[in-house]
């Protein structure tokens, strides 16, 4: 497994070991030693979540005032445009936020840490979205950034208005936001 620290405090992207031969492919999506050698981490997972998104799909920016997830998301059908924003005052990353592109077919995954909000554009035809939790999904505790705050300047790669839930469409913004210290 290749890992690279990415420009906000935290976030980690990784790319597995794909072995592959013209019978299809194999690799370890998630190996809890190797992670820990890899990242020096140990996040314990209580909950994986599966999504599937039609195109132009936005999900998110979610998080959880109390009970934060750290996250670790891959793609597994498809192709997103996947951010995370980090929430934490104290961090030297406070406010920015870090996007790339997850797909099937580079396998590349994102540990995002507790403490940053999350969401995806989905890119393809459809896409399916698997991430794992470190603690569990608490409707109370969620809050809702809005995607498009001009203070975050996220630059989505959108080909047409998004798609947003009646949350996402709600969503607040950085100013108005709780946040963690």
């Amino acid at each position: 497994m290749q890992v690279e620290k990415l420009d906000l405090p935290g976030l980690i992207l990784l790319e597995p070991r794909v072995l592959g031969d013209e019978r299809g492919f194999f690799f370890e999506s998630y190996n809890r030693r190797r992670f820990f050698e890899a990242t020096g981490l140990d996040p314990d997972f209580v909950q994986d979540n599966h999504s599937k998104s039609a195109r132009g799909v936005l999900r998110g920016l979610h998080y959880q005032i109390r009970q934060p997830q750290g996250k670790l998301v891959r793609v597994v059908q498809g192709e997103v445009f996947d951010v995370a924003v980090d929430l934490r005052r104290a961090s030297p990353g406070f406010g920015r936020w870090q996007g790339l592109v997850l797909s099937a077919a580079n396998k590349r995954q994102l540990w995002i840490p507790p403490g940053f909000a999350h969401g995806f554009l989905t890119l393809s035809e459809t896409a399916e979205f698997l991430y794992k939790t470190t603690d569990y999904y608490a409707p109370e505790h969620e809050r809702c950034l809005a995607w498009n705050d001009p203070e975050l300047g996220i630059e989505w790669p959108l080909q047409a208005p998004p798609l947003l839930s009646l949350k996402d469409q709600q969503g607040c913004a950085l100013n108005d936001a709780e946040v963690f210290p």
